[in-house]
């Protein structure tokens, strides 16, 4: 998600949980002005190249990794291709969540999903490299980049960048085995195809509305500190929600927003069901926006959405009323 060093720049993924409990009743919701893709299209993330937006999603419309693309961040288009067509035979196919691309050099683009590996058998986070936004990409290595058994499996990648240079940020998949989820962050290689250090734990689930897990992490570098915004509890439904932290340093002290950023029950309750999966980018006339997905009245699919948002110091607030 190196979008956010943009939103940083000019204003100063997630993937599904195993254990989802049952989904509340959904609300009626009125027409949402803020639905950019009604199509499935989970756990944006948002990535620019030249003038052209990529936004990439979770597995879904019989793709690995879904791409569209957009010169506004407001009117999208959805490709055709697939831009992970193939997974290697170490990785169980149907459950490839989350995607996560940088730039790591010029035309040089990595990916970082999400997906089952095949021994030993949790959700763990693969790398895969292509010379194009929209791949092809391909597979890197014969065994996942992040894949700690012990602590459930790795989910949710995204990217940051500090003057060390690039970090992976993820989520230990802690609920899948009734264990703590902590988002965690490593440095990475300058070509983003291996750790560079030990993992670093952030915060974890410990606020009420945050259920038994924290995901899809967006640290954003901000003001000389970060900010931390994630995605916590059931993504099935309603409980789903937004939070955000901040801290002087990536080693802390994190201090978590008492409530949650973006819910449910944002905007009179209307609007959005289980909002998540976000990434933050700047549009052309400079404004910032907030892209995530939410349910349809039905739950029966999530599409894409795009917030405005500003900055108040290190708070990121929403602007639409």
């Amino acid at each position: 998600m190196l979008a956010v060093t943009a939103l940083a720049a000019a204003t100063a993924g997630c993937a599904p949980s195993e254990t989802s409990e049952a989904s509340e009743p959904a609300p009626t919701q009125k027409q949402n002005p803020t639905r950019v893709l009604d199509e499935e299209f989970a756990d944006p993330d948002i990535l620019q190249v030249g003038d052209t937006y990529y936004a990439y999603a979770t597995e879904g419309n019989r793709k690995n990794v879904q791409v569209a693309t957009s010169t506004d961040l407001l009117e999208w288009e959805q490709l055709d291709e697939d831009a992970l067509p193939e997974l290697p035979s170490w990785i169980i196919p149907g459950k490839t969540w989350a995607p996560e691309v940088t730039e790591v050099a010029d035309g040089q683009f990595v990916l970082y999903f999400t997906g089952t590996n095949f021994s030993p058998t949790v959700q763990c986070i693969g790398v895969a490299t292509a010379t194009d936004p929209a791949g092809p990409f391909t597979v890197v290595g014969d065994e996942m980049l992040v894949c700690p058994e012990d602590e459930g499996g790795a989910i949710d990648a995204s990217t940051f960048v500090t003057d060390e240079g690039l970090h992976l940020v993820w989520k230990n998949d802690g609920n899948c085995c009734d264990k703590d989820t902590w988002i965690q962050t490593a440095p990475l290689s300058a070509d983003g195809l291996s750790l560079t250090g030990e993992p670093l734990k952030l915060v974890k689930q410990d606020l009420p509305w945050e259920g038994n897990l924290v995901e899809a992490p967006t640290v954003v570098p901000r003001d000389g500190g970060y900010v931390l915004l994630y995605s916590s509890n059931d993504y099935g439904g309603l409980p789903y929600k937004v939070g955000q932290a901040s801290a002087p340093a990536l080693e802390g002290p994190w201090e978590k927003a008492p409530e949650p950023f973006l819910s449910s029950d944002s905007f009179g309750g209307d609007r959005y069901i289980g909002p998540g999966g976000q990434d933050l980018a700047v549009a052309p006339d400079g404004q910032a926006y907030l892209l995530f997905h939410s349910w349809d009245a039905a739950v029966t699919y999530r599409s894409m959405h795009a917030e405005p948002v500003e900055w108040r110091g290190s708070e990121l607030v929403l602007t639409d009323s």
